[in-house]
């Protein structure tokens, strides 16, 4: 498996406990009052299962399993993949802590400008692999 999917699997993994966690502290509060911050916890809970979580694990996935070239570099443009990585772990973070900090809505536009970003890159480096008749069949 190349390192760029084990380090987005990885990556996913991290953000689903913590995304777990946010849930759990989020519904123990309902039962025992844990105090006012944990409000501050949904927005970290959504991004982190949201986008976090299964956007990260499908990009790992995706950059392992496509179809690889039989000529030239077999995964295409990974610094295109490198790029999706960087830009959605600096949208999801942007989003979920300025959200959860009350920092105003200019972090969330970027934030959630960095995960678009970030679908943009991981599209453009997936597209030409997705392309029928160019491939390798090993695996």
């Amino acid at each position: 498996m190349p390192l760029l999917s084990v380090l987005m699997i990885r990556t996913s993994l991290v953000y689903l406990t913590c995304g777990f966690a946010a849930g759990a502290l989020m519904l123990a509060d309902r039962g025992i009052s844990l105090g006012p911050w944990v409000n501050h916890l949904r927005p970290i809970h959504i991004e982190f299962l949201l986008l976090g979580w299964t956007v990260q694990l499908a990009f790992g996935v995706a950059f392992w399993i496509l179809p690889r070239f039989r000529s030239g570099r077999e995964r295409g443009r990974e610094e295109l993949a490198w790029t999706a990585f960087g830009l959605l772990n600096i949208g999801v973070l942007a989003t979920a802590f300025g959200a959860a900090t009350g920092a105003g809505p200019a972090v969330g536009v970027v934030g959630h400008c960095g995960e678009a970003l970030a679908a943009v890159a991981f599209g453009a480096h997936a597209w030409p692999r997705a392309k029928a008749g160019q491939f390798s069949s090993g695996g």
